[in-house]
């Protein structure tokens, strides 16, 4: 009983302020989500990231066995999913990106810190920013059938993580006024990200879901099992293992619906895939810590 109301308080500051970004456009309130998205994706979340990895006190052999770790995991899942689409004779490019790269940002790093303190965060945007990079790069091809590239090395957080990377290899730190400012920043990008997941979800506008909650399932089994599988392999220590199938298992990212839209794919049914996913993740997240912790 114990385990259940740890997990209850790890849980529930990520869906309340979730729910809080949902409360809050059902009102009618105005909540400007490009100036948001913008200011924590070019800023807070990049920092977030280079703090994290400056002062962390993970071992860079732990963190760069986790980063191969997520290399393996994502690869595996792009071949699962593309055979799984394949033999079903759905659309690629509705389908492909959003079942692998979930939502490691608004969700992933929220539940890594406040199930692990910082030493699960500094392990959680590692996955992340692999996820990011692949995300821009390949997730792009996928929906849009090109490019990719050009947008990935534009990204603030792929130079975030790079940076991070660097001085925490290097054991160096910026000056402490620099630090502070850049901590600051970091700060923001947790609550503003899980507001924001709540608002992106309130604003969705979904036509059909059927066959979006059999994807959204199968989704959740495979995700799990792989990175189980990986992280077993790689022989992580738990936390870092932990982390992996956490961020892994996270559901349907909203960047993926809009996507979707932008390239002209089916945003329709990858909104319901979101919706459905979140929804059940409600439930399979707080299970998986259960397991996990």
């Amino acid at each position: 009983m114990d385990i259940i109301f740890t997990v209850l308080e790890i849980v529930a500051p990520v869906f309340l302020l979730a729910c809080i970004g949902f409360g809050w456009v059902k009102y009618g309130w105005a909540y400007e989500i490009e100036f948001v998205t913008r200011i924590a994706m070019t800023l807070s979340v990049p920092a977030l990231i280079f703090v994290a990895l400056m002062k962390s006190q993970v071992a860079p052999d732990a963190l760069s066995a986790l980063f191969l770790a997520s290399l393996v995991c994502y690869g595996l899942l792009i071949v699962v999913f593309w055979l799984v689409l394949w033999l079903g004779g759905m659309d690629l490019r509705t389908n492909w990106a959003p079942l692998i790269f979930g939502n490691t940002g608004n969700l992933g790093l929220p539940l890594a810190l406040f199930a692990f303190g910082d030493e699960g965060l500094s392990y959680a945007v590692i996955v992340f920013a692999v996820m990011a990079i692949l995300s821009f790069s390949v997730g792009v091809w996928m929906v849009s059938g090109g490019g990719g590239f050009t947008k990935m090395i534009k990204e603030p957080i792929v130079w975030g993580t790079l940076l991070g990377g660097l001085f925490l290899v290097q054991g160096w730190e910026t000056p402490d006024w620099a630090t502070n400012s850049l901590e600051l920043l970091g700060q923001m990008a947790i609550p503003l990200m899980l507001i924001t997941l709540g608002v992106s979800v309130a604003r969705l506008q979904v036509g059909t879901l059927g066959r979006g909650a059999v994807l959204v399932a199968l989704k959740t089994v495979l995700c799990v099992a792989v990175a189980w599988g990986v992280g077993r392999y790689f022989a992580l220590d738990p936390v870092a293992f932990a982390v992996l199938v956490v961020q892994i298992s996270t559901p349907v990212a909203v960047t993926s619906y809009l996507l979707a839209q932008k390239y002209g794919a089916d945003a329709d049914q990858v909104a319901g895939m979101v919706i459905i996913s979140t929804l059940l993740s409600v439930i399979t997240l707080p299970a998986l810590l259960v397991v996990l912790i």
